[in-house]
């Protein structure tokens, strides 16, 4: 069970064969005393779109949300690890090849996210198959 994620949540919307179902993530500080005044204990609402065909949920059913830890480290890379080497190789291989022009090396290096956020944007409809989460009802 230590490889699964659940989530509490309320289902926002019903859809034929998509269930939405709105989360409050909350930080691992939020217990604390100091949390009402503190800005970095604020939870922030997500909404996640399940696939469930023939499913009997309603708006407002409390819900349980599950995925498997692997889909957040693959999330992980994709959004963070991935672009960091891509700039920061691209950074050197820019200053060495322009000879330290500095400004137009951190530029390119910056820009060259830009194509690789498409890609990742194209391949949409198969990360949705491989992200995904199971639903089960809290009643």
């Amino acid at each position: 069970m230590a490889n699964v994620i659940t989530h509490q949540g309320i289902v926002e919307n019903v859809d034929s064969s998509l269930v939405s179902v709105k989360i409050i993530q909350t930080s691992s500080c939020a217990s604390c005393s100091a949390g009402d005044r503190c800005l970095s204990a604020a939870g922030k609402e997500k909404i996640i779109e399940i696939n469930a065909p023939y499913s009997a949920y309603k708006t407002g059913d409390r819900v349980t949300v599950t995925g498997q830890a692997s889909m957040g480290m693959m999330a992980v890379l994709l959004a963070f690890v991935i672009p960091f080497f891509v700039s920061f190789s691209s950074l050197f291989i820019c200053m060495h090849v322009l000879e330290g022009n500095e400004l137009l090396s951190g530029l390119i290096s910056l820009g060259l996210l830009i194509p690789y956020y498409f890609v990742v944007w194209l391949n949409r409809a198969g990360l949705k198959k491989n992200f995904s989460f199971t639903i089960k009802s809290n009643n």
